[in-house]
């Protein structure tokens, strides 16, 4: 169902990102005082007023920066009004109509859509009566609001769903969730190329300058009738090289994204070394157990790069994901690029398949005959394992001693399970559980 679209727009600096979050209901967009900040637009489907709608985030108008991008955030700017069925024109209550704020409305004026004024930071109340002189821009009766502490935003929001084209009244079919695949990689690797390619459109912003995605961006395609989400995150480099809050926030926006994704294509540059960052990213992959594609990015300029020995590379490199595939691709030409997606559904398809009792103590079998735990302080017994989740695919084992079984067992066990069962390619929780005996009574 094709959602209505409200665009959040505005010079830089007013708040239109705290807005977006509070109609969101979590803090999708970065919020610092930096100006231009937010560069690429910003989507997130909401339900207010029981109206679901999709809010859009969108970069300062006539943003004016030292890295050259104003001209491509302002395409990102067009994109959203041109497709929003609601406009929502932010301004600064305290700081009053600006010349900016003039030319803005002069280009809406001309615009044949609904919109909505916004006075936003109009905690105080002598900042609510000074944003009366907003009449003045020719666009209607300002809404007060303060996205700071929410006040005024349960009338903003009566109004905007009022503007709202009247609901298609469907059939409601129950839809299945789309993968949700977050690409995440150091700065320069091609991520946002590789969205816009999976988007058909320049949805996200592509520039040599490092860093020029900051917020993780979730854009939602359709992959050969499948509904796919992709969350392209900021670029990140060493800590060390991080220099203020934006990295910082951009940092913790990539951590979260992998949190929350299905899959992960992890995307690196393979005409450059593989750098502390990538290790950094597949530690933080491991760490939470989520399939992974390892994307080698740019190999139709790898020349006669032999694809088994690239894979020993990264094995040496990456060893905590040696068993994720490897996919070299092109996103700049499209070269694997569907194969590559297709791989990153196989991995979820693997991460939620289930197996037999029977099956899995077969293999635990096996793998005691071929390699008897050995530790100090007692001898490791292995009784029997069942399978007690997906997505990871988690195991209980149950054993004499947890204490008897470290991690390099554990991973000998996880990689012959790999061999026996369909999760060849994900990773696999081992839950170690001690056997409690039960001793018979004794009758009197």
């Amino acid at each position: 169902m094709n959602l209505p679209r409200v665009a959040i727009v505005g010079r830089p600096n007013v708040g239109k990102s705290s807005l977006f979050n509070r109609l969101a209901g979590r803090r999708l967009a970065i919020v610092e005082p930096t100006a231009g900040v937010t560069r690429d637009r910003i989507e997130a489907e909401v339900t207010l007023g029981r109206r679901p709608f999709v809010a859009v985030d969108t970069g300062g108008i006539g943003l004016v920066d030292e890295e050259g991008l104003a001209a491509l955030v302002q395409t990102q700017i067009d994109h959203a009004i041109e497709t929003a069925d609601v406009l929502v024109f932010v301004v600064d209550a305290r700081d009053g109509i600006t010349p900016l704020d003039r030319e803005i409305a002069e280009r809406f004026r001309g615009i044949e859509k609904p919109l909505v004024l916004v006075a936003n930071k109009g905690e105080t109340s002598g900042a609510r009566i000074a944003a009366g002189e907003f009449h003045a821009l020719g666009l209607g009766e300002p809404r007060v609001v303060s996205a700071l502490d929410g006040h005024g935003l349960d009338e903003l929001v009566a109004r905007i769903v009022r503007l709202l084209p009247k609901a298609e009244r469907t059939r409601k079919r129950k839809e299945e969730a789309p993968l949700r695949l977050a690409i995440v990689g150091r700065r320069n690797a091609g991520k946002s190329t590789l969205v816009n390619r999976l988007a058909g459109e320049e949805r996200v912003i592509v520039s040599d300058v490092p860093g020029t995605t900051r917020d993780a961006v979730d854009v939602e395609v359709e992959f050969e009738g499948k509904r796919l989400v992709v969350i392209d995150t900021a670029g990140l480099r060493r800590r060390k090289s991080i220099q203020h809050a934006i990295d910082l926030f951009s940092l913790a926006r990539a951590s979260r994204a992998i949190r929350r994704a299905d899959v992960v294509l992890h995307l690196f540059d393979c005409t450059d070394e593989i750098s502390e960052v990538d290790k950094h990213l597949a530690d933080e992959i491991v760490k939470l157990r989520k399939p992974c594609v390892l994307g080698a990015n740019k190999w139709d300029l790898a020349g006669d790069a032999d694809p088994g020995r690239f894979r020993g590379y990264l094995d040496a490199k990456l060893p905590g994901l040696s068993f994720a595939p490897v996919s070299f691709l092109s996103a700049q030409s499209g070269f694997h690029v569907k194969e590559t997606i297709g791989l990153a559904f196989e991995l979820h398809d693997q991460a939620g398949a289930r197996v037999p009792t029977t099956e899995l103590n077969a293999a635990l079998e096996a793998a005691r005959t071929e390699r008897v735990p050995r530790a100090r302080g007692g001898e490791p017994k292995l009784y029997y394992a069942t399978q007690v989740g997906v997505r990871p695919p988690t195991v209980l084992v149950f054993v004499n001693h947890r204490r008897l079984f470290g991690d390099a067992y554990d991973r000998f066990l996880q990689k012959r399970l790999r061999e026996a069962t369909p999760w060849a390619e994900v990773p696999i929780r081992l839950v170690y559980r001690e056997r409690v005996r039960t001793r018979p009574k004794v009758r009197a």
